[in-house]
């Protein structure tokens, strides 16, 4: 069986009540052992309908079900689509072993839709996927679980996210080698398991994950 696509579904029903962003957001990263969460806030100002057509011909849908070749050419695509604003929040390993994984992953998310700069957030409403809303954000929420399969908005925060982040693991791959953060992204992979075995953990290994 074919799997559904996200839809508009969501953005629609907010845009014909009034909310004129509608903003969908996601993290990526909750799970690995070393490195950033990385969350991506985004929503949709279609000039017209052939604009928007153009979105929804990308075949956006959660990351996790995208080749990483076709996340990198829809990530290009809306990085540069003027019918796309986005934002992205970086919260580090040492944030993450202070504050604990959700936390950190709510926190990302806060500073992913402070970076859209909005200058204020009326008629603004965020979707965000999971079961949590977002702590200390002045605009209307709604959490909906495994809303990266269901809602467009938040399928490409998701992708926005996770280009994000694996771009910065293959940055730090660079830095310790010996891990090969390139082929897991910081994952516990039984490749990068063997690996902290023989090297021990590096600086961006969460202590808290490892239990140290």
């Amino acid at each position: 069986m074919k799997q559904q696509l996200p839809t508009l579904e969501e953005e629609k029903k907010l845009w014909s009540k009034g909310q004129r962003f509608v903003i969908g957001v996601d993290e990526v990263g909750r799970g690995p052992l070393a490195g950033p969460v990385v969350a991506a806030a985004c929503y949709f100002s279609f000039e017209n309908d052939e604009a928007r057509q153009e979105i929804l011909d990308l075949g956006i849908k959660d990351s996790k079900f995208v080749s990483p070749k076709k996340r990198e050419k829809i990530f290009n695509f809306l990085i540069s689509s003027n019918s796309v604003k986005y934002g992205i929040g970086v919260i580090d390993e040492v944030t993450i072993d202070k504050i604990n994984i959700l936390q950190a992953s709510l926190l990302a998310m806060k500073d992913a839709i402070e970076d859209l700069k909005m200058e204020n957030f009326e008629g603004a409403y965020a979707l965000i996927d999971g079961r949590d809303v977002i702590p200390n954000v002045q605009m209307s929420q709604k959490a909906i679980i495994k809303g990266d399969g269901k809602v467009l908005s938040i399928a490409a925060a998701s992708i926005l996210a996770k280009v994000t982040r694996d771009k910065m693991m293959e940055e730090y791959a660079k830095k310790y080698p010996q891990y090969l953060f390139e082929k897991h992204k910081g994952y516990g992979t039984k490749l990068h398991m063997e690996a902290i075995k023989e090297h021990g953990p590096c600086e961006i290994h969460r202590k808290s994950f490892l239990h140290m």
